[in-house]
Order: C-alpha cells, then sequence, then structure tokens
C-alpha cells in the first residue's frame, strides 16, 4: 500500500520538476499587444478629393459629361476622373441615386454610350443580383470599357457607372 502514495509522489514530483524546466515563461497579461490608437479627430479618413480627382456630392473635374451626363433631378454620390498618360484613358466613376424606374435610368445612360459608339451587353440581372446591369465596349481593341449596375430599394434606384474611356 505504500507503493501508491510514493507512486503518487513521484509522479507529482515529475510533473513539478517539467513544469519548472519549461522554457516557455508564462505569457505576461501586460505585454499582450494593443490594436492600432483610432484615428485623431483631425486626421483625414479618406484621400483629399484633389489629390485622386474625385469629387463627393458632384462631377469631378474632367468628368467626360459630353460622353455621359447623369439624368436630370438625380443625387450624385460620388465621381471621379483620373486620366493615365501612359495608356491615354481616363478611369471613370460615376455614383448616384435616382427616382427613376430601372428601365429609364439604364436607357439614359444607354441612349449617350450607343451615340458615342459603345457597344451593349446586357448581363442577366439574376446572375448580378442587380435590377440592371450592362457593359458597354467601344473600339477594336476593346480597352474602351464602362460596367453599368443599379441596384434597387426602396424606391430609389442608385446607379453605378465605370470603367475607362479615351477622352
Amino acid at each position: 500500500m505504500l507503493a501508491r502514495p510514493a507512486t503518487a509522489l513521484l509522479v507529482l514530483a515529475v510533473l513539478s520538476t517539467a513544469a519548472c524546466a519549461d522554457d516557455d515563461p508564462a505569457p505576461d497579461p501586460t505585454a499582450l499587444v494593443s490594436p492600432d490608437p483610432a484615428p485623431a479627430p483631425t486626421e483625414s479618413l479618406l484621400p483629399s478629393p484633389t489629390a485622386t480627382g474625385s469629387q463627393v456630392g458632384g462631377l469631378a473635374p474632367g468628368f467626360p459629361t459630353d460622353l455621359v451626363s447623369p439624368p436630370e433631378g438625380s443625387e450624385i454620390l460620388v465621381s471621379s476622373a483620373e486620366p493615365d498618360a501612359a495608356t491615354g484613358l481616363t478611369t471613370i466613376s460615376l455614383n448616384l441615386r435616382s427616382a427613376l424606374r430601372t428601365d429609364e435610368l439604364v436607357q439614359h445612360v444607354r441612349d449617350q454610350l450607343t451615340a458615342a459608339g459603345f457597344a451593349e451587353t446586357v448581363v442577366d440581372p439574376g446572375t448580378s443580383g442587380l435590377a440592371a446591369s450592362s457593359t458597354f465596349v467601344r473600339g477594336d481593341q476593346g480597352d474602351e470599357i464602362l460596367t453599368l449596375g443599379v441596384m434597387d430599394r426602396g424606391g430609389v434606384r442608385t446607379l453605378t457607372l465605370g470603367g475607362s474611356v479615351r477622352l
């Protein structure tokens, strides 16, 4: 019967020694890395509109309104126009809200782009989750491409148009 308490003491001694011999010290809870500090109130979270060629609430400088202009009465959320001297293309983006029906909104953009020589490929809206979706391409190289999407929520449509064009 003495063998059992002695065995238990031996196991306890081995475990204690193994725990003490561990080279990895217990982590210091005060040494945990804290997340990055919150930005200071004077710190800008968005790049400057003049630095990026974008405009919140209006059309960006250089936006090609002769190619595509927003429908009357729409609310421009944000737009951009970024020329690329290396390619001769300008990357544009237009996001707006409108009370026009989806078909009217798409037709407004379609009329302008097809008049400018773009060919349209309608994308099945069921595959995109949007109320309407189209791609417009101009030229042999296919380097001028614009993608249109319209989301319909609560009687208000949000249109997004973006891609690259030669001005």
